[in-house]
């Protein structure tokens, strides 16, 4: 089970000047939020759970071992914050999830039945539409 509330404590947020337009506030103020999290040193993650991250979030984790996110939608601060908290449980939680083990089922003998006499009007709708033979 996924221990949020301390996973989240774990959480390392630093704020950016947000690019793009948006005048002469968007260059003093840092609305921009980096989430940092360090995968391998989390004390809230059993081993396994380190790993399966590891394994399924390779493209956003770094070489140092850290999942790092970034949130400039709002331009509040705060909301950014709140955002890419968000994200980061999403993400986390999706990667840790199992996917259920799919098992092979045998068809039916009614959809069996059915999927012979379907094959069988088909093939009798298709050879009415061939020439007739000059027997």
């Amino acid at each position: 089970m996924l221990d949020k509330e301390n996973l989240i404590k774990e959480l390392n947020f630093k704020g950016i000047r947000s690019s793009g337009a948006g005048g002469q506030h968007v260059n003093k103020v840092s609305s921009k939020i980096e989430l940092t999290f360090d995968v391998l040193n989390s004390q809230h993650l059993s081993l396994e759970q380190k790993d399966t991250l590891q394994e399924k979030l390779s493209n956003r984790i770094n070489t140092k071992g850290n999942l790092i996110l970034f949130c400039d939608e709002s331009r509040s601060q705060h909301k950014n914050k709140e955002l890419a908290i968000k994200r980061f449980i999403e993400i986390v939680s999706a990667a840790l999830k199992r996917q259920k083990v799919r098992r092979t089922t045998k068809p039916s003998r009614s959809s069996i039945l059915k999927k012979a006499a379907n094959k069988k009007m088909n093939s009798a709708k298709k050879a009415l539409r061939k020439k007739p033979g000059l027997d």
